[in-house]
């Protein structure tokens, strides 16, 4: 419909269109918000050639204005943006300590909270060597802290809005290799992992709890890709395995345009959920740790994914889930199962069961 308006304005007068711009700008972003995960950026040419562009598609307009033009064009242009130095050593020295807590066993965790290991350990029992991943972080006040953490959701507005919900939540204690390279996660996009839309709506926080090199694994990205549509994913044909859930993208023909995202400690890079990204093998003897937090707007639809090519992993989650838990009072499907796990962070709104 406001492509239409707009393609009726560029046939007329140029004054009729300046005099018009402002309401067919306020038209646009009203609708477009939270609904549009496609077209939310147009450029109207006058009689004199002259541009205005309306809005971004992937980052807000009317928020907080914390993201430089830099900043945005960027994020806009690649899919991610690193912010440097977002948390001081305060906050990360409490995230880590946490997690040493879970690890060496001074602490119980909640039956909600998720304690993974490492798909090459050996020990049948939890400590500082085998613990993989924390998540479900809503489990632990601490660490939910950091998903809540004002400067983290100032940024995360810029994307989301701001009515926000955190979605999936973990921390990564990325091991030394064992000589399996068990600890690489294979290229692919954490919309496949969704159940929630739009997609330009959601956006992933990863902070660095420690330095991240090439050598202990970084992320790395492909810039651009989330530009492109959500493509097929399935586990990687890897000797010696893949963890659980480690879901790949199918078509590798972009892999040799990735790039590595060292950070230092405190950084916090912030990632489109359509974004082609991975890590690699940590070459270290030490651990690498990072912590994230998915976030998406509290408008957000929770779409059905059967039929989809999201449904093999729905159905491998599911199954789990309903292992772990057996039956409980409420139907349940895999979006009603994203709907429970998320929790608000920030603003009003409320998605129903």
């Amino acid at each position: 419909m406001f492509i239409s308006i707009l393609s009726r304005l560029t046939t007329q007068k140029t004054g009729f269109l300046k005099e018009n711009v402002k309401l067919v700008t306020n038209a646009i972003q009203n609708h477009y918000r939270f609904l549009n995960s496609q077209v939310v950026k147009f450029t109207i040419q006058t009689d004199n050639n002259l541009g205005q562009t309306i809005s971004y598609r992937y980052t807000l307009d009317d928020q907080n204005n914390i993201l430089s033009k830099e900043q945005r064009d960027f994020y806009e242009e690649n899919g991610y943006l690193i912010v440097k130095n977002l948390l001081s050593k305060d906050y990360l020295d409490r995230y880590i300590n946490r997690f040493n807590e879970y690890a060496t066993g001074q602490l119980k965790p909640r039956p909600d909270l998720l304690l993974q290991k490492e798909l090459a350990t050996k020990s049948e029992n939890i400590d500082e060597q085998s613990l993989y991943k924390i998540g479900e972080l809503y489990a632990d006040d601490v660490l939910f802290g950091y998903c809540k953490h004002p400067r983290i959701l100032d940024y995360v507005q810029c994307m989301v809005g701001p009515n926000i919900m955190a979605i999936h939540t973990m921390l990564i204690n990325k091991p030394p290799d064992r000589g399996t390279k068990s600890s690489r996660h294979p290229l692919h996009q954490d919309l496949h992992y969704f159940p929630m839309r739009p997609a330009d709506r959601i956006v992933c926080a990863w902070t660095a709890l420690e330095k991240i090199t090439k050598e202990n694994g970084c992320l790395v990205a492909i810039p651009g890709t989330h530009k492109g549509k959500h493509l097929e994913h399935d586990y990687p044909d890897w000797e010696g395995g893949v963890n659980k859930f480690y879901y790949g993208i199918k078509d590798l023909s972009v892999q040799d345009a990735r790039v590595h995202l060292e950070m230092e400690p405190g950084d916090t890079v912030l990632f489109h959920p359509i974004l082609i990204h991975g890590s690699g093998v940590n070459r270290t003897n030490g651990f690498r740790k990072a912590i994230s937090c998915h976030y998406a707007p509290a408008e957000a639809e929770f779409i059905d994914v059967c039929g989809t090519i999201q449904e093999k992993l729905a159905d491998e989650i599911m199954t789990i889930f309903l292992k772990k838990y057996g039956t409980i009072e409420i139907e349940m499907d895999y979006a009603t199962l994203w709907k429970l796990r998320a929790r608000k962070v920030r603003g009003i709104g409320e998605y129903k069961l």
